[in-house]
């Protein structure tokens, strides 16, 4: 480390102690800015935040801010803020129409997964992540955010061409969802204009607006002093600051601009009783909002920053509470939540509570979180949860600052994004753990129990509930909220029991095994350990991360070697297995054991193999290998929590399928599946009651039974010694037969040619089609990235086809695939939702594109932009734990050599033409099955 960092260091030390006297209380002094990143004002006003961070390597991620959202849209423009955003791609001063897209497709950045916008209330956001690994690329990059900025050319043509782009957008919004909310939301916030500025708009507007309308709105709002540009990334921050200057410096500030009101949510004395209901509801939600009587006011003081503090260690309280509640045997909800934090307005912070319930457990998840923060304020948290919620507070802040020269570019921009929208304090994460660790210990119980007076009052409340409206429901009625609230003060109430838990998952550590064969793969870096029990350990040490180490495993067999009967009576159990604990420590306990540790440890049981995988800190890393080892040995046998899972599962799944899209999911796999003896689909109530949970332990217990029999796989930051040593301990000492299992490759196979099946459901105007190839084949590890190319190429086609030329969808995506486990199998998906009238146009056209690669292959601009994406994202990922993990993990289970991976570059170059185009000749010609959603048409 150099002497300035050193010095530095030291210096935030000196000055954060110095804010504290030997009370604890601190003095009002405003939060300091990071010296990691350089903010800015040019003189036309615009703000621009410039950091260097080598975090991917040539890589440059750079966003244009807007003050400006659906909440300045005048009458006449209701949707048209986002309609703008929609315009910014769609021809600008230096790229015409689509070229925006094309350029960016060509350099490997691909539009949706990673170039993208949004647009909200107070603001509009655009996101363009892009390669800089020539001057070209980096300039291009900020000629691209300039003309979104002020260039934009809003061609009437193209506004026409786009409406109806928009106008599938908004109708994929449509839905019970979003009936609902239109009903509930002047309550919510009740004579605001937040009410009626929905970011979507409204239909009528958007199909008819004047074009003087959107190049109105564009004049009034888009305008430097409304605007940040935010560029964080591996390029030093004085050719950052150049580039922004040059690009934004000569735009000229707007003359007597109009002004950009700030708009609030008046308060009111009545509570507002929300109770809407729709017959294609597929949940059944409560929430309570308990609105301030001030306005939202930023944080910048010390004190204001100690006191999010304080509401930190609240809410992580509350929420622990309410998470032993949804795991006790007759859960009131399914899940439950409390925080304190804004509304849809900006302006205007709650303190909320919501709940998911089952469909007539409105009124009873209700009153549980009523009866919850009464419970607060009579009585208080208590110690031992108040300990253990800064032990979780401090564990994240500490991983955080670990990593914090590890940290990605596109994880940093948002906290930047906020900075600008809101002046949420960036003080950095070395400071923010400093205050931390110096303030936790001065911050009282006292403190926090306070806040719920505070936060809990009779005006400016609201309930809000949600549910589905069919024969046998009764719905919750406000004389039935209104009789809930009065009586709640005179509701008796015991205290919240908080019992000592124990220190140590393990009394004492096992006998050890020993490792009997070590190789190490020079190439990968990538070691191999033999136990003595047969356990194969493949580990690779990384400093990707200075604080993670992520795991997996797997041993072949899974469900495929149940018998058919034990398969189809224990599948629903499954799930709630892991709920029970290990080591006679339930759920909830060992959850609280954990406290203050960064560990987390999963056992699963798929259809071909079972596995344990997780993650952990460095320095929890004996926790993370004791859980392995007790997850093998002692998991828990819960019939409590068994039911608390069964109920659970009941409340999630009683109403899912009044959904459309859900009830159209299950019906089409349903005949995909038809024949298939193991195909279970969505959970009936019958399903669930008869899960055997007996059977499904026992199951569980013989796929865990032979240690001998997995593959472990381990990545990051690895202490190699101790890393052995807890190998020896904790995987070495599990029990082993000396046998190799293999997984049942069924008889089965799923449907294949041609097939149609239309399924109706719903009432809103709005459909969705699923276009599948699929067969059986021989697993090549060429032909499927052949494969996998073409999926992306003709995503390309579609996306030119059915959304630029046709305006006919919003989104449209196709994927390609050949896998190998259990059989060689290739799947090749066109899925895009759209109009009722549109389907039979855009399947044609789509059938089109492909036939076009069938008959002349792709063209070499395409195949050129996916290879290039396709390089982009490899060298990505390979500073990734999560991709060596992955790919470390699949190379054995399917048996794959994996000594060519620092290839990857000349493998994909190597791809052509003409491979494309013979994979498409091979596998979309032998028919499709298409899947069709439509409406239900009432005669």
């Amino acid at each position: 480390m150099k002497k300035t960092a050193l010095f530095s260091l030291f210096l935030l030390f000196i000055i954060s102690n110095s804010l504290f006297s030997q009370e604890g209380t601190i003095v009002t002094q405003e939060i300091p800015i990071s010296e990691d990143v350089k903010i800015g004002t040019l003189r036309n006003g615009l703000t621009y935040y410039i950091r260097n961070n080598a975090k991917p390597e040539d890589k440059l991620e750079l966003r244009l801010v807007i003050k400006a959202g659906s909440i300045l849209e005048d009458e006449d423009q209701l949707g048209l803020a986002h309609f703008m955003e929609h315009m910014n791609f769609n021809g600008t001063k230096h790229f015409k129409k689509n070229d925006l897209v094309d350029y960016l497709q060509s350099i490997g950045v691909s539009f949706g997964a990673d170039l993208n916008a949004y647009t909200s209330f107070d603001e509009t956001v655009y996101m363009l992540p892009i390669p800089i690994d020539d001057d070209d690329k980096l300039d291009k990059g900020f000629q691209i955010l300039e003309d979104w900025a002020h260039n934009a050319t809003l061609d009437a043509e193209e506004i026409d061409k786009e409406r109806g782009v928009v106008l599938e957008e908004y109708r994929l919004g449509r839905g019970a969802d979003e009936r609902m909310l239109q009903n509930y939301l002047p309550k919510v916030l009740y004579g605001s204009k937040y009410a009626s500025r929905l970011p979507i708009g409204k239909k009528d507007i958007l199909e008819n607006f004047d074009y003087d309308a959107i190049r109105r709105f564009h004049s009034d709002w888009y305008r430097p002093d409304l605007m940040a540009v935010i560029a964080v990334g591996d390029v030093d921050t004085e050719t950052l600051e150049a580039k922004i200057k040059s690009h934004f410096g000569t735009i000229p500030a707007v003359k007597n601009p109009r002004e950009r009101e700030t708009f609030y949510v008046p308060n009111h004395k009545e509570t507002f009783i929300a109770i809407e209901s729709d017959k294609e509801a597929s949940f059944s939600r409560v929430q309570v909002l308990f609105k301030d009587s001030l306005n939202v006011k930023p944080v910048k003081t010390l004190e204001q920053y100690r006191e999010t503090i304080v509401k930190s260690l609240f809410t992580q309280m509350i929420n622990n509470r309410l998470n032993e509640l949804r795991n006790s045997e007759n859960p009131p909800f399914v899940y439950g939540i409390s925080y304190y934090g804004n509304t849809w307005a900006k302006t205007k912070a709650a303190y909320q509570s919501v709940a998911i319930s089952s469909e007539t457990g409105q009124l009873e998840a209700l009153k549980t979180l009523l009866i919850e923060n009464e419970r607060v304020r009579r009585y208080g948290f208590f110690e031992g949860e108040f300990n253990r919620a800064k032990q979780n507070i401090l564990a994240r802040l500490e991983k955080a600052y670990k990593d914090k020269d590890k940290t990605l570019s596109q994880n940093i921009v948002g906290e930047y994004i906020r900075h600008f929208l809101s002046s949420e304090p960036i003080p950095g994460i070395a400071w923010e753990y400093n205050f931390y660790k110096q303030e936790l210990p001065h911050i009282a119980l006292e403190d926090v129990n306070k806040l719920i007076n505070s936060y809990l009052k009779d005006s400016n409340r609201v309930i809000v509930i949600t549910g589905p409206e069919k024969e046998g429901i009764t719905k919750v009625t406000e004389q039935e909220v209104n009789s809930l609230l009065n009586t709640l003060s005179s509701t008796e109430i015991e205290p919240y029991k908080d019992e000592e838990v124990a220190q140590a998952l393990m009394d004492a550590a096992p006998e050890k095994g020993a490792v009997l064969n070590e190789v190490k793969d020079t190439i990968l870096d990538v070691t191999t350990l033999t136990l003595s029990n047969g356990m194969k350990v493949r580990y690779k040490i990384t400093d990707f991360k200075n604080d993670e180490i992520l795991f997996d495993s797997f041993s072949y067999g899974g469900t495929s070697l149940y018998a058919l009967e034990d398969y189809r009576a224990s599948a629903f159990a499954n799930g709630a297995l892991s709920q029970a604990g290990v080591n006679n420590f339930d759920y909830i306990e060992l959850g609280k054991m954990l406290s203050g540790k960064i560990v987390s440890v999963r056992p699963s049981i798929g259809t071909y193999s079972e596995s344990i995988s997780g993650s952990a800190s460095p320095k929890y890393m004996e926790e993370m290998f004791q859980l392995i080892h007790l997850y093998f040995t002692a998991l828990n046998k819960d019939d409590k929590a068994f039911a608390s899972f069964i109920n659970k599962q009941k409340a999630l799944y009683g109403n899912l399928l009044a959904n459309p899209q859900f009830y159209f999911q299950n019906e089409f796999n349903k005949f995909l599946n038809e024949g298939n003896p193991r195909y279970l689909g969505f959970p009936t109530e019958d399903d669930l009651n008869n899960a055997d949970y007996d059977l499904a332990y026992k199951l569980y217990k013989e796929r865990f039974k032979n240690a001998g029999d997995f593959n472990f796989y381990f990545v990051g930051n690895i202490e190699e010694e101790q890393f052995k040593e807890f190998c020896e301990t904790y995987l070495g000492s599990l029990p082993s037969d000396g046998t190799k299992e293999n997984y049942i490759v069924p008889e089965y196979r799923p449907l294949t040619g041609r097939h149609t099946k239309i399924i109706e459901k719903g009432e809103d105007p709005k459909s969705s089609v699923r276009m599948i190839y699929q067969g059986e084949t021989a697993y090549d590890a060429d032909e499927a990235l052949a494969m996998k190319s073409l999926g992306e190429i003709v995503t390309i086609k579609l996306l030119e086809e059915l959304r630029e030329a046709e305006s006919g969808v919003y989104g449209v995506g196709a994927s390609g695939r050949i896998s190998k486990i259990p059989y060689g199998w290739y799947t090749f998906r066109i899925s895009f939702p759209c109009g009722p009238e549109n389907v039979d146009k855009l399947v044609e056209a789509s059938l089109k594109e492909v036939e076009k690669i069938i008959a002349h292959g792709p063209t070499e601009k395409d195949l050129a932009k996916v290879k290039e994406n396709q390089i982009l994202k490899t060298k990505q990922n390979l500073e990734q734990n999560n991709y060596w993990l992955s790919r470390l993990k699949n190379s054995n289970y399917n048996d794959m050599d994996l000594s060519e991976l620092f290839e990857y570059e000349e493998k994909i170059n190597a791809l052509t033409v003409e491979r494309v185009q013979e994979v498409a000749k091979k596998y979309l010609t032998r028919g499709y099955i298409l899947g069709v959603h439509n409406p239900l048409i009432e005669e």
